[in-house]
């Protein structure tokens, strides 16, 4: 019997590692109108799914739907964008902040988002930010992560754009 126990440990062990990581399929991400925790007070609260923002980029939230990120890109430019948006998602939302970073997965890059002030913005805050990196000339719908940090607390929230429809 112990012999039958020792065969079998390595078995069970490799079922379980198995088991808890999966089989690199991909997660399927979360459903945008399900129900989001309020992180400052722990409420769970209903959120809609985004459409487009002010600036017709692809909208993702910040802190449970306390902030909002905008990501546009130029194409021509090679230029991202990233505009910080309140809860109601349109309004911008100045944060004291000199850099936030843009995160795309395919291709792979990191873009340091350096901040734009907007006309409007409180002097020391910035509710634009922008980089350029010569990927983001390539057109095609982009997938990532932007984060920041706003008073000591870190942000970040994940994005894909979708195609544009022609009327």
């Amino acid at each position: 019997m112990k012999k039958l126990q020792l065969k079998l440990a390595p078995l069970m062990i490799l079922g379980t590692l198995a088991f808890v990581i999966g089989c690199g399929e991909s997660q399927p991400a979360p459903n945008p109108a399900s129900p989001i925790p309020n992180q400052d007070t722990e409420e769970v609260v209903p959120h809609a799914g985004h459409g487009s923002g002010p600036h017709d980029g692809t909208v993702a939230d910040w802190g449970g739907g306390k902030y909002h990120v905008e990501f546009t890109v130029d194409h021509d430019k090679q230029e991202g964008t990233v505009y910080i948006l309140g809860d109601d998602e349109k309004t911008p939302s100045p944060i004291k902040a000199a850099e936030i970073q843009l995160s795309i997965t395919d291709p792979v890059m990191q873009v340091s988002l350096k901040a734009a002030p907007q006309e409007g913005d409180p002097e020391g805050t910035a509710s634009r930010f922008v980089g350029n990196h010569e990927s983001l000339g390539v057109v095609q719908e982009y997938a990532g992560t932007i984060s920041g940090v706003i008073d000591d607390t870190p942000y970040a929230g994940d994005f894909k754009e979708e195609p544009h429809l022609e009327n």
